[in-house]
């Protein structure tokens, strides 16, 4: 059986499909696609049906060479059940998260993606929406950080 993760930010067209994206690059690397599949989704309603943005696509075609896929959802109650590990972009996120829990039987399941990252000391990986491209671009390299850290997780914790 699959380990299953869900990257979750606001809107679901910025940091949480690119997340989405490179992980499934460094699985399909380390030759796990068949141990680990990736969602994405938002905790707003904002662009439900929407591929990622386009400087977001822009940013990961220039740092790692390849176009971001994705349709952007809305987070709902079932994912509890559907993922091993659900990914929260920022504390107010991960507080949206834990809010559609209100028993707190899943609390265990959603972690800050931050948490993760082996070189970058940020606590919470940036909106990048509203600025310019070097806020793109910090997002590309925070996540490739944090992603490979979460690989790197998950493989020494085991898939059980």
């Amino acid at each position: 059986m699959a380990y299953k993760l869900l990257f979750v930010c606001l809107g679901n067209i910025c940091r949480s499909p690119s997340a989405e994206n490179i992980m499934n690059h460094l699985i399909q690397e380390s030759g796990l696609t068949e141990r680990i599949i990736c969602d994405s989704a938002g905790t707003s309603s904002y662009h439900i049906g929407s591929p990622p943005d386009r400087r977001m696509s822009a940013a990961a075609r220039q740092k790692l060479g390849f176009k971001l896929k994705g349709q952007a959802r809305q987070f709902q109650s079932s994912d509890f059940q559907e993922f091993d590990l659900i990914l929260a972009m920022d504390r107010e996120n991960y507080q949206n998260i834990l809010y559609l829990d209100p028993t707190g039987e899943y609390g265990q399941k959603v972690r800050i993606m931050c948490d993760f990252c082996c070189h970058y000391d940020l606590k919470e990986v940036p909106d990048p929406y509203y600025g310019g491209p070097e806020g793109f671009n910090q997002v590309i390299d925070l996540l490739m950080d944090a992603c490979g850290g979460l690989l790197e997780h998950i493989t020494n914790e085991g898939f059980d």
